[in-house]
């Protein structure tokens, strides 16, 4: 099977918002979330998407607590370290610390501002109601600093305009091809979770990108199929949804891979090895330390 044929999975170990009360599985800290990495090396993931937390599950932006998690997750396994830098109400130095100083293959940032919330159709009422701000400005300063530091941006991106936002970055010198982008569906503000609101963003992506598909709640696994038949990448894991194809939570991020996984094979692809996901995402080769 050529390369063209392998799918790197991505899987989103911990996201900031949802908690044990909702997942019993969500790990917290460090050593949680490293063994959680290699539960889904071990299942098939190439790449691990984190965001700290705090030992009592809270956000944490704390450049030593992501360097616990790196060190752990290195004395594990070999998957490739993506860490985010989505937050709101944070000092923009604080959202990029971990990038600078700890230097992740990849570094996930959002491509644009929006309305960020979630709807209860049961209660008629907003769980939670944010904008979420990420205006050029900030772009740009988290991709200079991700550039010193020869990290890979991951260009996050909820909408159409957002991927439109990438032409100037592109000619200011501040990504280069060939880019890697997140086509994120399901977030109440972005772009509803369909097949042909997928269609529309990747037709819109430059040409020769990488692209991966993240399908918020419980759309999930639609848009991973999708996205396998249209020679993309997935991203699975407890931040995007808790339950596996068949409805049953999950009881840990390597379960989701798993299913992930199957489904790759299912449908004539095969996941990426840590090596192969280098190539296709045009990766340096250097491995985290």
């Amino acid at each position: 099977m050529g390369l063209s044929d392998k799918v790197v999975i991505t899987c989103a170990l911990t996201g900031v918002a949802a908690n044990r009360a909702q997942c019993e599985a969500i790990p917290y800290t460090p050593v949680e979330i490293a063994e959680d990495a290699r539960r889904a090396y071990e299942a098939g993931a190439a790449v691990a998407h984190i965001h700290a937390r705090e030992d009592d599950g809270m956000p944490s932006f704390r450049k030593e607590r992501y360097a616990e998690i790196l060190a752990e997750t290195r004395k594990r396994c070999p998957i490739i370290i993506n860490f985010s830098t989505g937050a709101i109400g944070i000092p923009m130095e604080e959202r990029v610390a971990h990038i600078r100083d700890l230097k992740p293959e990849i570094g996930a940032l959002n491509m644009g501002s929006m309305n960020y919330a979630k709807w209860s159709a049961k209660r008629k009422e907003f769980v939670f109601d944010f904008v979420f701000q990420n205006p050029f400005k900030d772009i740009i300063f988290l991709l200079e600093q991700m550039k010193r530091g020869g990290v890979k941006p991951e260009l996050e991106c909820f909408d159409l305009g957002h991927i439109g936002n990438t032409a100037p970055l592109v000619e200011m010198g501040l990504v280069s091809p060939p880019l890697q982008f997140s086509l994120i569906l399901g977030v109440l503000g972005g772009a509803p979770p369909t097949t042909r609101n997928l269609h529309a963003m990747v037709d819109n992506l430059p040409a020769g990108s990488a692209w991966e598909v993240i399908g918020i709640s419980h759309v999930q696994w639609r848009l991973l199929a999708a996205a396998l038949g249209m020679g993309g990448n997935i991203r699975c894991g407890l931040e995007d949804h808790f339950y596996l194809p068949n409805g049953e939570m999950a009881r840990s991020n390597g379960d989701l891979v798993a299913a992930a996984a199957k489904l790759t094979r299912d449908l004539g692809r095969e996941p990426a090895s840590v090596d192969e996901a280098r190539a296709l995402l045009g990766l340096s080769g250097r491995a985290s330390a």
